[in-house]
């Protein structure tokens, strides 16, 4: 064991990570596959337990049983747990419990919390997950608050202070997950309380930790006095206004498309007021880039709203934050550098800061290989859900892909029908999508010791385009 941990973990923080949530995963899937995990008393099976383990601890949202009949509370507790684990990191909850025993964080602790949550260096490591843990407690708190309000009335005391904890949660941590309805969030899609209160969970939890804290930062200065808005603007970190920018425009764009694409669609938004329709195209511009909940058909959709939601899901959240997809920041910077390239422009910049050859070659990286391995999994799965029991097209199983790539979690309703080929390839896609694809190639590959001195080839030029 020791070996083992000298020379796969201790070298190597990204496989300790891996590590970490694969633990995290199999005592999930062996409590959620206990008799009294399930309201009528029989195990789920191992293989229905690892699909939804994997689903909460990759806060995805795909299902193949229904969360709300089939789990008992002890069930939805398990469930609960994961999903919060999933979307804070479980380094958080080992930093947690060292705190709490007055154990000393190690270094080896702060290098995995670095690569956690994306950061540059280890200075200030235990104080930045002090500030996640207070910022998410409050965030969900008032959340849980604002969803008991609308679930008390219809589930009395007791179940509503609960499902509002629990969507609260499932919400900020952009999993997608809910135990009211069998029909997902559809019976509520024109509460406005309820969606409007949702849409901020999922953005705050959406945006990363790391533009929370550059936000608060500079909204401090508002007790200083020379603080204006334009000023706060100016002060906030490159990322932090790639973030706000990227998430706007990618939000305003999916609502208005949304709008345009299902407001006659009788199946979805058709029949619902204007103030409706409005309300679900925002909720599901929010929803289908990270969080998974369904408050309008995604299967009644038409094409062109699947393939837009598609497009959404492979973008996702941003860096940082607690849902997956390529990442706002990534898809900025390619979209700065073909600007750069239009303008006659040798530097890749933006906000009059240039954006580091580094930097776009990550992003490249990100983008390829996540695009590649959205393409073999669809392949993979097209060959072997050729016989499923329901009528279904390429772009339903490219829908899921993306979907459990991006850990987004909504569906056009083949999840259930997936056959144990499908639901093991549809376990590694939602894996693989919560560790990243930069940090899975980093995985497998060995680390190449950096040279004070780089072999230079001579350069040559190519023609593209």
């Amino acid at each position: 064991m020791k070996q083992f941990k000298k020379k796969i973990l201790k070298n190597n923080p990204t496989r300790s990570i891996i590590f970490g949530f694969f633990v995290v995963i199999l005592f999930g899937t062996i409590l959620l596959s206990l008799p009294f995990s399930s309201q009528n008393g029989e195990s789920v099976g191992v293989l229905n337990a690892l699909f939804t383990a994997t689903s909460a601890t990759c806060v995805t949202g795909l299902v193949v049983v229904n969360s709300m009949s089939q789990w008992t509370a002890f069930g939805k507790f398990i469930l609960f747990c994961l999903i919060q684990i999933g979307g804070l990191g479980f380094m958080t909850f080992i930093v947690l419990g060292s705190l709490a025993l007055h154990k000393k964080i190690t270094l080896s602790d702060r290098l995995l919390i670095k690569e956690s949550y994306n950061q540059n260096n280890i200075v200030g490591m235990v104080k930045y997950i002090k500030k996640i843990i207070f910022g998410t407690v409050l965030i969900e708190g008032i959340g849980a608050v604002l969803l008991a309000i609308v679930f008390v009335p219809i589930f009395g005391i007791q179940n509503g202070i609960l499902y509002g904890i629990f969507h609260s949660v499932s919400a900020f941590c952009n999993a997608g997950f809910d135990i009211i309805s069998l029909e997902s969030l559809i019976p509520y899609v024109d509460n406005t309380l309820l969606n409007i209160t949702l849409m901020f969970l999922i953005i705050l939890g959406g945006i990363g930790f790391m533009v929370w804290i550059d936000t608060i930062r500079v909204f401090k200065l508002k007790w200083t006095k020379k603080w204006s808005f334009k000023t706060a603007i100016k002060k906030l970190s490159l990322h932090s206004k790639i973030v706000y920018v990227s998430t706007f425009l990618l939000l305003l764009s999916g609502m208005i498309l949304f709008f345009i694409w299902e407001s006659n669609n009788v199946n979805t938004m058709g029949n619902l007021s204007l103030k409706g329709k409005l309300l679900a195209s925002a909720m599901q511009s929010v929803t289908v880039r990270t969080a998974g909940f369904n408050s309008i058909d995604q299967g009644s959709m038409t094409e062109v709203s699947k393939f837009i939601s598609i497009l959404l899901m492979f973008v996702g959240a941003s860096p940082g934050g607690t849902a997956g997809g390529i990442k706002t920041v990534t898809l900025s910077v390619l979209w700065i550098a073909v600007l750069s390239v239009v303008r006659g422009s040798d530097h890749t910049h933006v906000f009059k800061r240039n954006i580091s050859f580094s930097t776009l070659q990550k992003a490249l990286a990100v983008f390829f290989i996540s695009l590649t391995m959205v393409l073999f999994i669809t392949l993979l799965l097209s060959f072997t859900e050729k016989n499923m029991p329901i009528e279904h097209s390429f772009l339903d199983i490219l829908f899921e892909t993306v979907s459990a790539l991006g850990t987004t979690g909504v569906t056009t309703g083949i999840t259930p029908y997936l056959s144990k080929a499908g639901r093991v390839i549809i376990i590694i896609a939602m894996f693989m999508g919560r560790i990243g694809p930069i940090s899975i190639v980093i995985a497998l590959t060995k680390k190449q010791n950096q040279k004070k001195y780089q072999l230079q080839y001579a350069e040559e030029q190519i023609i593209v385009g």
